[in-house]
């Protein structure tokens, strides 16, 4: 069994990653008007890459040793993943392979490709996305995981640890924190950080409708995958199930999950331009779609949103915002 990742390697990714990564601020703004409450936003937008993945993706590679990054690296993502470890690669030196969805957004395959990656096609639907990079594995490249590694979760909890501090430093004592949910690497490394400091502070993942199988694992205390056959355009959050590492820890330390409509995360990507003056890509608007749910005690509280990613291809967010 993987050991799980704690407070002390959540505290040296920081440190390795210390003058590499961008501090991301904590807003607000007058949409705290709409809730009644206070509602502190973390815009990983704003990070490297154009999201919270090059945290996880470079603190695995710092991880590995000279002869492990000297044979390569591999990775499979839909695009911010891609990214992070693309460019990680890029600054280690190393070769990177990466499998990306065919339908993954042009602008995350373009990136990757330009801060030399390799990129393997393959169909979501039809294809296992492991057996696609199997080969490259079997040729002793080293696996990146988006989510499902104690390195990976180390260092998106590295978010945790700042939010917990600019929080702080604001006055502001948190009551919520919400979280976008994937296969649960964010959630679970920002709930280890936060937990840590503020045990009673309530974590909350959030997830699109359909794609809400860490909602129902959480409900159920045990892994539920998805229905196939479902589509959204949260490309950045759509697996098959919770990873086992992040579900171990998030069923620990999570209140619960909440699932979005698409209509709502397309109203969130509105109101994050119209009131943070920031591009924010669908999956990376969850969690501020989820403030609508009801699900979440907002009068007179202090609630903080991650909003990890803004990569989004501009003619579908030209098309949500004109939807407006």
């Amino acid at each position: 069994m993987t050991t799980l990742p704690g407070i002390s390697d959540i505290r040296a990714a920081a440190a390795r990653l210390s003058g590499l990564i961008v501090e991301t601020p904590l807003i607000e703004s007058e949409i705290n008007n709409r809730y009644g409450g206070r509602i502190l936003f973390k815009p990983e937008t704003l990070q490297r890459t154009g999201s919270f993945k090059f945290r996880g993706a470079y603190n695995k590679l710092s991880s590995l040793s000279e002869e492990e990054r000297g044979r390569g690296v591999v990775a499979f993502s839909s695009g911010n993943h891609a990214q992070g470890v693309a460019a990680s690669a890029a600054m280690f030196g190393v070769k990177a392979v990466i499998a990306m969805p065919a339908d993954a957004p042009a602008i995350k395959i373009a990136n990757v490709r330009k801060m030399g990656a390799e990129v393997v096609p393959f169909d979501r639907y039809r294809e296992d996305r492991a057996t696609v990079v199997r080969p490259y594995v079997e040729r002793g490249m080293v696996l990146v995981p988006p989510y499902d590694d104690p390195a990976i979760i180390a260092g998106q909890g590295t978010i945790g640890l700042e939010l917990v501090a600019q929080a702080s430093a604001l006055g502001a004592k948190l009551d919520a924190v919400v979280i976008p949910c994937g296969g649960g690497g964010l959630s679970s490394g920002i709930s280890i950080a936060v937990k840590d400091v503020l045990p009673g502070t309530s974590v909350w993942a959030a997830e699109p409708e359909h794609f809400d199988d860490t909602t129902r694992s959480l409900a159920k205390g045990e892994r539920v995958s998805n229905e196939p056959a479902h589509v959204s355009i949260c490309d950045a959050l759509l697996v098959a199930e919770p990873g086992a590492l992040t579900f171990e820890i998030n069923r620990s330390y999570l209140a619960g999950g909440i699932a979005v409509s698409e209509d709502a995360v397309r109203q969130a990507m509105r109101d994050a331009m119209t009131h943070l003056k920031l591009v924010v890509e669908p999956g990376g608007s969850v969690g501020l779609a989820a403030l609508s749910s009801g699900k979440i005690d907002l009068a007179g509280k202090c609630v903080a949103v991650v909003l990890s990613g803004g990569n989004v291809d501009l003619s579908v967010y030209a098309e949500i915002m004109a939807a407006g």
